[in-house]
């Protein structure tokens, strides 16, 4: 190697940090420098921190566990199973509900005289009721096994409701039979034993289609997991004022989001659009869901 090394010191004089202060002395290396870098400089690069490394420790605050068992489990493993068993897409839009929010103002009364609370829910669940007819394919089931796509003859909705045990789902049966006051009762009486924990095994099972309403809480789209083996879930957001555009010109409107998941295998990203308006149309001018 050509480049200088002092004698006795083991130290190559290009690894010597040059002096400071004037551009002459940054150039130099002097021989006292040379002996302090042998001295000390190999045990003070071992001591430098990494990059990136934190100037202080950090006190761990300690943790608590909760049991991965029971509903929690069932929940866990139901998702998994969908979420790895069904290629999930989600379609996403907007339903204007200026005339259904009337509407249900109209009925909320008189609803009230028979007992009854109504909500929007049950104007959703008729106008997908309709849309499963006109779509029967989002009415389905895969049986891989068997090779065949199930279509369903039964309008059976499930109803995701969140308690303090987890998420539960009831099934309010043949909706299509119904009238909205009727289901909007069965919704009410199947959620409040969801929550009460008295709900029966029968009283969850059976559906076809499962809507969610996250927009309860608040928030406007997400990506639902599909109550399996089902093949698609609606998820409901929150119910706000928003800006629309109509004939050129924009208005404050009451509009309803929409998340529609659906099994990728079984339907087609077309049929999930054309089903969403099927839907949207019936919200947006709830008078059509007394022609069903």
């Amino acid at each position: 190697d050509p480049r200088p090394r002092p004698a006795n010191s083991g130290v190559d004089i290009d690894d010597v940090p040059a002096g400071r202060g004037t551009a002459k002395a940054r150039r130099s290396v002097t021989a006292e420098a040379v002996q302090e870098y042998a001295e000390g400089g190999v045990a003070a690069q071992g001591e430098a921190p990494t990059a990136g490394a934190p100037d202080r420790e950090f006190v761990k605050g300690g943790e608590t566990t909760e049991p991965y068992r029971g509903i929690r489990r069932t929940i866990g493993e139901q998702m998994a199973e969908s979420k790895y068993t069904a290629p999930h897409v989600t379609h996403h839009d907007t339903a204007v509900i200026d005339d259904l929010v009337a509407t249900r103002e109209n009925l909320k009364e008189r609803a009230a005289e028979q007992d009854v609370k109504l909500t929007y829910l049950p104007f959703v669940m008729k106008a997908v009721v309709a849309g499963l007819k006109e779509y029967p394919i989002v009415n389905s089931e895969l049986r891989e096994a068997d090779d065949e796509i199930a279509l369903k003859q039964d309008y059976n909705v499930g109803v995701a409701v969140a308690t303090d045990h987890g998420l539960m789902v009831p099934v309010v049966k043949h909706v299509d039979q119904k009238s909205i006051l009727q289901v909007a009762q069965d919704v009410n009486e199947l959620a409040a034993k969801a929550r009460d924990r008295s709900i029966s095994r029968e009283e969850m099972q059976g559906g076809t289609f499962t809507i969610t309403n996250f927009g309860a809480v608040g928030g406007e789209y997400a990506t639902p997991i599909i109550n399996y083996p089902e093949t698609a879930i609606l998820g409901l957001g929150a119910i706000d004022e928003r800006p629309v555009a109509e004939d050129g010109e924009v208005r404050a409107a009451k509009t309803l989001p929409l998340s529609l998941s659906i099994d990728h295998r079984v339907i087609d990203g077309a049929e999930a659009a054309e089903f969403t308006n099927y839907v949207m149309e019936r919200l947006t001018d709830p008078e059509l869901l007394l022609l069903e």
